[in-house]
C-alpha cells in the first residue's frame, strides 16, 4: 500500500493511507495523508472476546465517516482489511482490492491454495486435485455465508460469488505474472507486478571476497527462535560462498557466526539484493517478490500462512528451491544451497525474472490501472 500510494501521490493526486499508527512517519514522508485505523484484538481471547465479524462491523463503522468526509473517488482496500471496503460501500464510494501476493482463487484442478502443493503435470493430476474441490467449496461457503451476515448487520446487500471479500469491479494482484498458474482470467483481476517498499536504512557493507554471495533473509513475524538462521549459519560454515545474514530486529540471543558470515540486525533489500547469488528466506511474498526482482534465485524454507504456496510457484516457475520446515538443519540446508548454486539455469530464469521486474514497476502499472477503472475505462465493470 505504501508503494502504491506514492506511485499515485507521484502521478499528482491526493492519497490518504488508513492504517496503523506505526505507519504514520512514512505515510506523512511519502506526500500521504495519513488516517489512524482501528486497533483492537480481533481474534478472541479469554480476557477480550470480540469475535472477528463484531471486529470488521465496529471497524466498519468507525472508518466510514473517514470515507464520507474524504469523498474519495476510489477505494482500495487490502484483501485483509475488509473493513476499509465495506465502509467504502457504507458511503457509495467505488472498490477495489489489492491482493499484495500470488491470486488466492483457484480453478477447477488446481490443488487448494496455502497447503504448498504445486501444479499438475498432466490429466490425472488435474482429475485427482478435483476430488477436493467439494471440501474447498465447503469452507469458502462458509467464508461466504459469514462475509454475508456481516454484510446484513451493516445493512449491505449479500453477494453471491464465494471469496466475496474480493472485489469483482477491480482487484490489483501486486506480483510477479511468472510465479501465476496459466488459467482463464477474468476481467476484473489484473497481475500488475510486485509493490515493492521498504523503510530508510543505513548501507551494510558487504562480505569482501569474490564468492558466491547468500543471503539469509528470515521472516519478520515467524520463527522466533531464529531456527532457520541457526542453520543456515551453522550449515554453511566453511562452504565457498560468503554468507550475510539479519534477524531482522529479533534479537536471536547467543548465536555462533563462522568466519565466512555477517550477522546485523537489519539491512536494506533493494541495495543487498542485486548483488546476491541466492535469498535464503521463510518466502513470505514480500521477500520472495524483492529477490526475484533483484534478479536472485531463492531457497525457500516455509514456515506458516502462504508461504507454502510461494515456495510452491517458486518451485514450478525454476527459481528456487524449497526445503520443507521439517528438513531445515544445517545439514539440509547445506545440500539445498550447494544444489541451487549448481544449476545455472535458475540463475538464469531468475535474472529474467529480474530484468521483468526493472521493465515493469507494479506500483506505477497499479496507479495506471486505477486511474482507467477510475475514469470508466476498459477495466470498470459497472
Amino acid at each position: 500500500m505504501l508503494a502504491l500510494g506514492q506511485a499515485l501521490v507521484r502521478r499528482g493526486h491526493e492519497v490518504c493511507l488508513q492504517t496503523w499508527t506505526r505507519w504514520r512517519e512514512p505515510v506523512e514522508a511519502a506526500g500521504m495523508l495519513f488516517a489512524a485505523a482501528p486497533e483492537y484484538q480481533v481474534f478472541p481471547t479469554r480476557d477480550r472476546p470480540l469475535k472477528p465479524y463484531q471486529a470488521a462491523v465496529r471497524a466498519a463503522r468507525e472508518t466510514a465517516p473517514l470515507v464520507a468526509e474524504l469523498r474519495p473517488d476510489a477505494v482500495v482496500a487490502d484483501i485483509l482489511t475488509v473493513a476499509m471496503a465495506l465502509a467504502g460501500e457504507l458511503e457509495r464510494a467505488p472498490v477495489a482490492t489489492l491482493v499484495p501476493h500470488v491470486f488466492p482463487i483457484t480453478d477447477p484442478g488446481f490443488p487448494p491454495y496455502s497447503i504448498g502443493a504445486r501444479l499438475p503435470r498432466g490429466a490425472l493430476g488435474r482429475a485427482a486435485w478435483r476430488l477436493t474441490d467439494p471440501i474447498v467449496r465447503r469452507g469458502l461457503k462458509q467464508g461466504r455465508r459469514e462475509l454475508n451476515e456481516t454484510r446484513e448487520r451493516l445493512g449491505l446487500a449479500p453477494r453471491p460469488w464465494l471469496h466475496n471479500g474480493i472485489s469483482r469491479e477491480l482487484c490489483l494482484v501486486g506480483t510477479l505474472p511468472q510465479l501465476e498458474y496459466p488459467r482463464e482470467w477474468p476481467g476484473w483481476a489484473r497481475v500488475v507486478g510486485p509493490l515493492l517498499w521498504e523503510p530508510p536504512s543505513e548501507p551494510v557493507a558487504l562480505p569482501s571476497g569474490d564468492l558466491p554471495l547468500v543471503l539469509v533473509a528470515p521472516s519478520t513475524s515467524q520463527d522466533p527462535g531464529h531456527r532457520l538462521l541457526r542453520a543456515a549459519l551453522a550449515g554453511l560454515a566453511g562452504e565457498p560462498v560468503r554468507v550475510l545474514a539479519t534477524y531482522n530486529g529479533r534479537d536471536p540471543g547467543p548465536i555462533d557466526v563462522p568466519p565466512n558470515a555477517t550477522v546485523v540486525p537489519w539491512l536494506s533489500y533493494a541495495r543487498t539484493m542485486p548483488h546476491c547469488a541466492l535469498v535464503v528466506c521463510h518466502a513470505g511474498h514480500g521477500t520472495l517478490a524483492r529477490a526475484l526482482s533483484a534478479g536472485a534465485a531463492v531457497l525457500a524454507c516455509p514456515d506458516a500462512g502462504d508461504q507454502s504456496e510461494n515456495a510452491a510457484r517458486i518451485d514450478w516457475a525454476g527459481v528456487g528451491v524449497r526445503l520443507p520446515r521439517r528438513l531445515v538443519t544445517p545439514w539440509a540446508l547445506r545440500l539445498a544451497v550447494r544444489r541451487a548454486l549448481a544449476d545455472p539455469s535458475m540463475g538464469r530464469r531468475a535474472g529474467a525474472l529480474g530484468a521483468w521486474a526493472a521493465a515493469n514497476d507494479g506500483a506505477v502499472r497499479a496507479s495506471e490501472v486505477l486511474e482507467q477503472w477510475v475514469a470508466g475505462g476498459p477495466t470498470r465493470t459497472r
